[in-house]
């Protein structure tokens, strides 16, 4: 595969079929694929090869250079993963192993270094590279204000007007000649080595365009000038650095939402406090009001609420009592409460979704690979303009050499890429980072993008667009009885059973305060119903086929019953010796803001909401009318709602499944993304989906959109922003105009404009 296909880049190629489908899907839909497309590393190839820290790792131009340099020896590009973000490097397993050595040996040849992989000094690295960018910037900038001040003490009240204009036939002092080098060495040290790889192997980047603007500043006497444009770009890099590290740190606060240690109950009684990660699955914590929660548990005994906002986005408290499940790195409130420890530190919700977003920057969205593809492209040819633009005034129309030579430089310090190239990728993290903490996870920057370009959405009924817990929807007593004769006799029945509708008939009962024995005698028969005594009364309760076995079909009201039905409710049968007393109505309960949701979604552009369920066709048409759905298919097994979700492929360019991520499987890896629902409470669910909402809160799909439009709006604004300025800035050097230390001040503030507008995406407003 090509090495400048958008879709090829930095990325391996796919592992399985699901992977596949997303990138092409993602890809081609943004217009950059033709043709066989490639996907970009998941978590699992990223952890099953080897990864290294490179120091200098900052954005494509840097992910280019690498790949030029190990690609051949590892088997191909294809085989190496980049996650600019931690400035790390993986050989993939399907790469050529090759030692450590070798490894660090290759990346230093680019001006980098390199050394193995180690989370915990990864950041320490990151920091201590942007303190040391931060003293050569800030080295510069006193030598270049010496210069100034240099100047203007030693050339009088015209000393300012005389250094922008040029010194002309007046030699430049020693002292300020000084100070302007100086200032120009520091600003271009830590590039020098980037450059000298790019010149070497006829691969310009953005290092050699301002290293050759500078050298050819200083040919032509402008020290000045050098030296500013020196000193602005040692800037720009120090605030690359500084934006990207504070992308990073909002996906890092994540994993702080953790204390590091856990109050922890030993045999003998004792409460000690221990570090969270050696806090072993069984053991004991206790947990007191304000406390932040250190591990994933269940809780077994007292009672509180705590506010789970961190992980799920729910902005309400959420009651917890002995059997429920807690998630680390949320908040308890007023109650004390004793957990089981059900997960090691390593392996909480929160840990996988820290680790999840870190490697989501892996996977590049098609803007991203559509921005490093035009900067490969766009590098040299501003490199040839520059050179045509220097030499071909003074060859064909006799110009002045000096003249045109330093409108070329002035043109290559206004093209170089910066703004263009860190803005997209700052953007992509802020947003995934502000997505994590409104309670939605996306696994990538392809993933970002899609949703804004949604046009059809293929939803499961139950557990998304419902509950997926019954209840009692009515209950109609027959012939004497009366309701409450009716619902205590159910109860009775069910009193020792656990599956839902027990469950919905029990809760009935306790809300109308209706006591109830537990039957005697009590015996199920499978798929059929239940048997038992209440007293000296031998009662039954099971489904109208139940009854009609036990000879009561002719009592069965089926006018009422077709007419309960067609509600959407399931039915279960109440009787006696003497026949059925009392129908119960049992329907599954729709999710608040079901409506709502699906009414945004068309709000929002989305051409066709479609519900498959394998729940019949009256119980699904009756919560496609309450909720607004376009389109109903019933009675579906796995392989049907996976012809379904084909189909609306076939017919649309951008389809979503949203379901449990587990049973819908199929459907899910055939749509081009896949949104799980409810996932905090499922590890299948995170590792399943592309995009899981960790609360059961369905109106995150519309924010979810939304959030997408916002983000792609910000991007588009920064590559417009970025290109507008480069091009008035060319036309301007094309006649003459421009000026070399105004090109580079136009390029820090666009740097600065870019990266700020990024960084606003970090809030992730509500729309």
């Amino acid at each position: 595969m090509p090495q400048d296909s958008c879709c090829s880049s930095v990325n391996p190629t796919p592992t399985n079929a699901k992977a596949h489908n997303h990138a092409h899907a993602a890809a081609e839909a943004a217009g950059c694929c033709s043709g066989e497309a490639v996907a970009p590393p998941d978590a699992a190839e990223l952890t099953a090869g080897r990864s290294f820290r490179v120091n200098g790792l900052c954005c494509a131009e840097e992910v280019a250079s690498l790949n030029r340099a190990l690609g051949p020896v590892v088997g191909g590009a294809d085989h190496l993963g980049f996650d600019v973000l931690n400035g790390r490097m993986t050989l993939l397993a399907s790469a050529v192993q090759i030692p450590d050595e070798q490894v660090l040996s290759l990346v230093a040849t680019t001006g980098m270094s390199a050394k193995p992989w180690d989370a915990k000094s990864a950041e320490a690295d990151q920091a201590a590279h942007l303190r040391r960018q931060k003293r050569f910037t800030a080295a510069s900038a006193l030598f270049w204000s010496g210069g100034l001040a240099w100047h203007v003490a030693h050339s009088g009240a015209s000393g300012l007007g005389q250094l922008f204009a040029g010194h002309g036939d007046v030699p430049v002092p020693l002292g300020e000649l000084g100070l302007f080098l100086v200032a120009v060495a520091l600003g271009v040290w830590l590039v020098l080595p980037k450059a000298w790889y790019a010149l070497r192997n006829l691969s310009p980047d953005m290092n050699l365009l301002m290293v050759v603007a500078v050298a050819g500043a200083i040919s032509l006497g402008e020290y000045f000038e050098a030296a500013t444009v020196a000193f602005f770009f040692a800037l720009s890099l120090t605030l690359e650095s500084w934006s990207v590290g504070r992308a990073r740190n909002a996906v890092s606060a994540l994993l702080n939402l953790a204390p590091a240690t856990a109050r922890v109950i030993h045999e003998d009684g004792r409460e000690v406090e221990m570090p969270a990660g050696e806090v072993q699955i069984g053991q004991h914590f206790v947990l007191r009001g304000g406390d932040r929660i250190p591990m994933d548990g269940r809780v077994i005994a007292g009672a509180g609420a705590v506010d789970q906002a961190p992980i799920t986005g729910e902005s309400a408290l959420v009651a917890k009592e002995p059997g429920d499940e807690v998630y680390a790195g949320t908040l308890n409130g007023d109650g004390s409460l004793t957990v089981q420890a059900t997960k090691l530190a390593s392996d909480t919700v929160l840990a996988k979704i820290t680790r999840m977003v870190g490697d989501a920057h892996a996977r590049r969205a098609p803007v991203e690979q559509w921005v490093a593809k035009f900067a490969r492209i766009y590098t040299p040819s501003v490199l040839a303009l520059a050179i045509a633009l220097a030499c071909l005034p003074p060859l064909l129309a006799g110009g002045d050499w000096g003249f045109w030579v330093y409108n070329a430089l002035v043109l290559l310090v206004i093209a170089c890429p910066c703004a263009l190239v860190i803005s997209t990728p700052v953007s992509i993290v802020a947003a995934l980072a502000a997505a994590a903490r409104a309670g939605v996870l996306i696994k990538g920057g392809a993933y970002i993008e899609a949703p804004g370009k949604l046009q059809a959405i293929a939803l499961d009924k139950t557990g998304t667009l419902t509950e997926g817990r019954p209840e009692v929807a009515g209950i109609h007593p027959l012939g004497s009885a009366s309701q409450t004769e009716v619902l205590q006799a159910a109860a009775a029945l069910e009193a020792r059973a656990s599956h839902p509708l027990a469950l919905a008939i029990l809760a009935e009962a306790t809300r109308q305060d209706q006591a109830y024995v537990a039957a005697t005698d009590s015996r199920t028969i499978p798929g059929r119903g239940v048997e038992g005594r209440q007293g000296e009364r031998a009662i039954w309760l099971g489904s109208p086929r139940f009854a009609t076995e036990k000879g009561f079909g002719t009592a069965l009201p089926a006018a009422q019953m077709a007419e309960i039905e067609a509600e959407g409710a399931t039915l279960v049968v109440v009787g006696d010796a003497s026949g059925p007393i009392g129908l119960i109505a049992l329907r599954d309960r729709l999710r608040p803001g079901a409506r709502d949701t699906i009414a945004a979604l068309h709000e929002l552009g989305v051409k066709q909401v479609v519900m498959l369920t394998g729940d019949n066709a009256a119980a699904a048409g009756a919560v496609a009318q309450a909720t607004g759905i376009d389109q109903v298919h019933a009675g579906l097994l796995p392989a049907d709602k996976l012809a379904e979700v084909e189909r609306l492929t076939e017919r649309y360019d951008m389809v979503a499944m949203m379901g449990d991520g587990v049973n819908d499987a199929p459907a899910m890896a055939r749509a081009h993304f896949a949104v799980a629902m409810g996932a905090v409470g499922s590890d299948a669910a995170i590792e399943t989906a592309d995009i899981a909402l960790m609360s059961d809160d369905i109106s995150r799909l519309p924010w979810l959109i939304a959030h997408s439009r916002r983000t792609m709006a910000v991007i588009h604004q920064n590559i417009g922003l970025s290109l507008v300025t480069k091009l008035g800035f060319s036309l301007a050097t094309a006649f003459g105009l421009a000026s070399m230390w105004g090109a580079i001040a136009a390029d820090v503030g666009v740097s600065l404009l870019v990266v700020g507008n990024a960084l606003r995406l970090l809030k992730g407003k509500e729309s």
